[in-house]
């Protein structure tokens, strides 16, 4: 959890022309837009089986259900502010292996998810592309959307790795165990520039994900930060030359060096905040307002 304020005092340090605004927590029609009731009801109560909360990862805590809120509402807030802006963060966020009732892999409410209904409850005919480039694939994001022809959902991510049972999106890209960031760079930039030039967004939501450096407990991928750093300049570069409304939100990371993670969390955000547009509009993540 050092990761969200350690990577907000990151930001704030290191850029005067981010503006951080406070989180606001998603409302119950805003969650059971993508949650169940009898789900919210679970997190509320806490009633999970010893099988749900090995999947969860979290620990049972009557503060789970307002953070995880908090972190959803943080990604709405990005998703209007980018809209509104072109370009908006949320300092957390990207959850997205949890589905409509079940939690899994320290996801409890898909975020992604939730902004993305949310913003379209004022623009439903807002077409989305949501781009995943976390170590691991978007299984829930995939699920979720599976029958929106409005959302394109993008995974990029070692195939053989968490989730065992991964669930078909729009464009998946499996990559081996281990892979470099050469091999990563020829695979991604090729099949996410095709995708967003055929699918045409009106928004970008981007699960940056730090876990692929090399480092990373759980990521299986060898990218250094140099490579990293690449990576997250493609996608800018891509949006920006499109001028597509964009929102970043941070996706897993689990570096053995916990100040390592922060950086790599805050790097997307900084090199976006040297972006030419005017605005740029962060939302911290849940806790960081508390």
């Amino acid at each position: 959890m050092e990761k969200f304020p350690g990577g907000r005092d990151i930001v704030s340090r290191e850029s005067s022309s981010v503006e951080i605004c406070p989180s606001r927590e998603a409302d119950d029609s805003e969650l059971m837009a993508v949650h169940s009731s009898e789900y919210l009801d679970k997190v509320r109560r806490g009633g999970w089986s010893s099988v749900e909360r090995v999947r969860m990862g979290l620990p049972v805590d009557p503060r789970l259900y307002r953070r995880c809120a908090l972190e959803a509402g943080g990604s709405i807030l990005a998703g209007r502010a980018a809209l509104e802006d072109g370009l908006a963060a949320n300092l957390g966020g990207g959850t997205h292996h949890a589905s409509a009732d079940r939690a899994s892999g320290y996801c409890i409410f898909n975020d992604v998810a939730v902004a993305v209904r949310s913003l379209r409850r004022d623009l439903p005919d807002l077409w989305v592309m949501v781009i995943d480039t976390d170590a691991h694939q978007g299984d829930g994001t995939h699920a979720l959307f599976s029958n929106d022809r409005k959302t394109f959902t993008y995974s990029i991510h070692v195939g053989k790795n968490f989730p065992a049972k991964k669930f078909s999106g729009d464009l998946d890209v499996p990559l081996d165990r281990w892979v470099g960031g050469r091999a990563y760079q020829d695979a991604f930039c090729r099949s996410v520039e095709r995708s967003f030039l055929e699918f045409e967004p009106d928004l970008v939501f981007w699960v940056a994900g730090a876990d692929i450096h090399e480092d990373d407990r759980f990521g299986q991928m060898k990218l250094k930060v140099e490579e990293i750093r690449n990576r997250n300049q493609f996608v800018l570069d891509l949006v920006r030359g499109w001028n597509v409304p964009l929102a970043v939100v941070y996706g897993g990371g689990y570096n053995r060096n916990v100040e390592l993670t922060n950086q790599l969390h805050a790097l997307p955000v900084l090199q976006a905040s040297n972006d030419d547009r005017s605005q740029r509009k962060i939302s911290p993540a849940a806790g960081l307002s508390q």
